[in-house]
Formats: C-alpha cells, structure tokens, sequence
C-alpha cells in the first residue's frame, strides 16, 4: 500500500496466533519437559533449535523473533516463555518415557508430563478425577512424580473431535507447567519469612530503645541498627520481588486454564477446582502474604528511620545551637578582653611619650631656667592620651576592614 509498518507490527499480528491448537488423535501420548532457563542458556537454546531447524538462511536471523517452533515433523513443539523453555513431544503408547538423546536439557528441570490421550473405557483410578470439555472428556492425574520422575496424566476421550482434544491436551499441559512455576515462588516465600520474622522479632525491643535512648550516640547506634535491618529487608525483597510477581501471573493463568476446561461437578468425587482450591491456592496466598508483608514491614522500617533520624537532627541542631551560643560567649570574652587590652595599650604607650616629653623639657630647663618640667609634662598628658588613642583606634578598624575584606 506504500505505507510505512510500525517496526513491531508483525510481532503485534502474529501474538494472537502464537501458540496455536494442534489437532490430535486418539490415543495419543505426549512427554512435556519445562526448564527455567537464564538469559544466556536461552539464547544458546535458540542457537541449538535454529540449526535443527532453518531453512537454509542464517540461524540465528530465521529464528530471531520465533517463540514456537515444530521440529522434525512435528514429533517435537519447542515453545519460548519468558523464563522458560518448553519441549512437546509426540511418542508412541509403548515408548519408555525419557528425554530423547539428540537434544540437549537447556536450564533446570521444573517440569516433566507424561500424558496420555485414550478413548472411552480405559479410564485408570487417581487420586484427581474431573468431567472436562461439558462432559465429553475425563481427566485424571495424582499431581505426584512416577519412579521416571513424570507427573502422570490421563485424558479419556469420550465426545472430542481431534481439534478440541488438541486444546485440551495443551490446556491441561499448561495448567501443571504453570502450576509448578507457580509454586517456585512457595520456597522462596518460606525463605523470605524466615528473614522477616528475624527482623520482626527485633523491631519492637529497637523501638523501646528509641523510646529510653536520650543522647545523642545512643540515637546514632540506633539509627545505624534500623539502617541495617532495612538494608537487610531491601536485599531480600529485591530477590523475591521477580519471583512474587510471577507466581501471581502464572496463578492467574492457571484459573483462566482451568476455566476453559469446563470442568463438571458429576463424578462425584474430587475435581480439579476442587483439588486446586484446597492443595494450590493457599501456597499462592502464602506467596501473596509473604510479598504484603514485605512491603508493610519495610513501610515500618522507613517510619522508624525518619522518626530516629529527626531525632538526630534534632540534637545536633540543638548541639549546634549550644556550641554557636558559647561561641558567641567566646566572642564577647574576647572583644571586652581586647578592648582591656586596647585601654592598657593606650595607657602603656602614653605613659611612655609622655616619659619622653618630661625628658625632652628637662634638658630644655639648662637653656630656659624659666620652664617647669613638671607643670609642662601634667599639661601635655591629656593631649598626649588623646593622640594615642585615636591611633590605637584608627589602626584596628584598619585590620577590621583588611579581615573583612579577605572574607569577602
């Protein structure tokens, strides 16, 4: 149309058809393996699966945006997520169940299902049994790993077309593959409790300390514990924070799935909600308790801090306030002590010159009998301590406006 796309517009489009339903047929058998990869095992993942599968052009360019792709026929789905790297395999019935040896485990095993998809009469006793997809269907599963390590899953076909057997098949796929990343966050949580309950226990005897703590290192030492605890609370917080987040967003993902089952309530026994309901949603709630009281703890922490640190600041203003005081005292100490000084000089060099002049008029009175020295000298004093005094005087608001001017 000589328009010009958004660069992401075919990422855009091909989201809503990302994962599509494969039809399957009756009996069937599939093996899902889900591993929690790192960024750099993904991309090595990727790696390996672009040159198992491209078409000739460069590996890495043809499966650059690629989040699913059927390998070998289609014996093999590999599926991108977020923070893990699904495996679909096709098998036979009578196939031992096993990773298959031309490919390589690309992160951690978290999940691992054998499930089979047969036809109406072969339905095996578990402990879940649920009626899916308005009847036409039975699920049935214990949640438990085989001695092969695989959650074992039975899916009987009563009314299904091979098209709504596939999307069941996925979807009950999906349900145990986010329900173990869901719970990823269960031990973490535990974790976080531990450390929490540490800090919790503690909090209370730092506050009464606050309480009783007057001086002003007793509030520093505090201040300095309380900034501890947080730094504490922080680091595991920012461990956890990813972990509590994904545990939400799978759980969430595990309700819509189960939703899109259908499930119906007519066997009687214990279903999949059912099941869910009493064994998967109080870990989740563990997770979101543990994640709420998180952030409420770390909300006290921040209060007590500001309260210990304005209390702080309180007292070395208050300190500040006391050494400015005494200072100032210092200040006029040291002002009256130099005008002493100033009034002794004064007198101290008068006395001199007037020393000199009563020298000067005693060696005059051999030339001129007439002069009296004494009555001469009495005379000139006053004028003399004048002089000297403005002297004194002119000199220091001198240096007073030298100092200033160098602050200046």
């Amino acid at each position: 149309m000589g328009l010009t796309p958004h660069p992401d517009r075919a990422r855009v489009l091909a989201e809503l058809h990302a994962r599509p339903f494969a039809a399957v047929p009756t009996p069937h058998r599939v093996l899902h393996f889900a591993f929690q990869v790192a960024a750099a095992e993904a991309e090595e993942d990727r790696a390996r699966v672009a040159q198992l599968a491209h078409d000739g052009s460069e590996p890495s360019a043809w499966l650059e945006d690629k989040r699913h792709l059927a390998l070998d026929g289609g014996r093999i789905r590999w599926e991108r997520h977020g923070e893990f790297i699904s495996y679909t395999l096709h098998v036979p019935l009578e196939a031992e169940p096993t990773w298959p040896a031309e490919l390589i485990p690309p992160g951690r095993l978290v999940v691992a299902i054998d499930l089979r998809l047969v036809a109406e009469g072969l339905r095996s006793p578990a402990m879940v049994q649920a009626s899916i997809v308005d009847g036409r269907a039975l699920v049935s599963t214990n949640f438990a790993p085989s001695a092969e390590g695989f959650v074992e899953i039975t899916i009987v076909n009563r009314d299904m077309t091979d098209e709504v057997a596939g999307a069941t098949v996925q979807r009950v796929l999906e349900i145990e593959t986010y329900r173990c990343l869901a719970l990823l966050g269960l031990p973490v949580a535990e974790k976080a409790a531990r450390a929490m309950g540490a800090i919790e226990h503690e909090l209370p005897d730092l506050m009464e300390k606050m309480d009783a703590a007057s001086s002003l290192e007793d509030n520093r030492t505090l201040l300095d514990r309380l900034t501890s605890m947080t730094l504490e609370l922080e680091r595991s917080s920012a461990s956890t924070h990813f972990r509590f987040g994904a545990t939400r967003a799978y759980a969430e993902l595990v309700r819509l799935r189960l939703e899109a089952l259908m499930e119906r309530t007519d066997l009687g026994g214990p279903g999949l909600a059912s099941f869910f309901s009493r064994r998967f949603d109080p870990a989740i709630r563990t997770c979101a308790t543990a994640s709420d009281r998180e952030a409420n703890l770390a909300r006290k922490l921040t209060r007590a801090a500001q309260l210990l640190r304005t209390r702080v600041e309180i007292a070395l203003e208050s300190q500040n306030r006391d050494l400015l005081e005494t200072m100032g005292n210092r200040v006029q100490l040291q002002l009256r002590l130099q005008q002493t000084v100033e009034g002794l000089s004064v007198a101290a060099i008068a006395y001199y010159v007037a020393s000199l002049f009563h020298l000067l008029v005693s060696g005059l009175r051999s030339v001129m009998p007439t002069l009296d020295p004494e009555i001469l000298t009495a005379f000139a004093v006053p004028p003399i301590v004048l002089a000297v005094a403005l002297a004194v005087r002119r000199i220091r608001r001198h240096h007073q406006e030298v100092d200033h001017a160098r602050r200046l």
